[in-house]
């Protein structure tokens, strides 16, 4: 997609809420329900209702002319699920592989520690847009020491929090009826990323703050 032919920021994320809505939250849901109303098997309903996720990331990687990452992991659990739930016939263990993408994002996060700037750091540069104001400052602010550590800190707290995430999930298919386990197999997730977003904002902006104060107290000491 050319820079000319871009989407209106706010019309973008109108279309990602919508399709969130439809494909990730609401049409499984239904879908699932329907399918177990009408009789057919737990397993089997759990995959067709699956479709929905799949068509989703289909459609996002034609509109937007590419499949991230986040995607690919998120289809490859979907395989992972279906070749479980059909070779099994176990329905928990299908629900399972919902806590793969989690799971592979949260040590996405902890292993990203080591390297020169975090993923969380790099998704908020990439989020704010590299060559808007904010992402500039956010760029420019790199060079504190305390801003470098508060996105250390907020990496950090993204793979634990999601680890915890994925015990939660998979506690929940264990000792609830696949019904529930699915509902919140798809709502927890955002729970979790709306949660560690604000927080993140927040203590982002903090630090920021801080660390520019630190710097401009330092030039007046000099």
């Amino acid at each position: 997609m050319t820079a000319g032919h871009r989407p209106h920021p706010r019309v973008s994320r109108v279309r990602q809420v919508a399709m969130i809505l439809v494909f990730d939250l609401g049409g499984p849901l239904v879908a699932y329900t329907l399918l177990r109303s009408g009789g057919m098997s737990t397993v089997a309903a759990l995959i067709i209702s699956g479709i929905f996720p799949a068509l989703g990331i289909a459609i996002g990687a034609l509109v937007d002319r590419r499949l991230d990452i986040i995607g690919v992991v998120v289809l490859a659990g979907l395989v992972v699920g279906t070749v479980l739930g059909l070779i099994s016939n176990n329905a928990r263990l299908y629900l399972v592989e919902g806590a793969v993408p989690s799971l592979v994002f949260a040590l996405a996060c902890l292993g990203s520690l080591r390297a020169s700037k975090p993923l969380i750091y790099r998704f908020a540069v990439e989020l704010l847009g590299p060559d808007t104001p904010k992402g500039r400052d956010v760029i420019g602010a790199w060079q504190y020491r305390g801003f470098r550590r508060a996105f250390q800190v907020i990496t950090a707290a993204w793979g634990v929090a999601y680890l915890v995430e994925v015990a939660a999930r998979l506690v929940v298919v264990e000792t609830t009826s696949t019904g529930i386990a699915l509902l919140f197999s798809k709502l927890v997730p955002y729970a979790f990323a709306l949660g560690l977003s604000v927080w993140t904002l927040v203590y982002g902006e903090h630090e920021k703050k801080k660390a520019e104060q630190l710097a401009a107290a330092a030039v007046t000491e000099r």
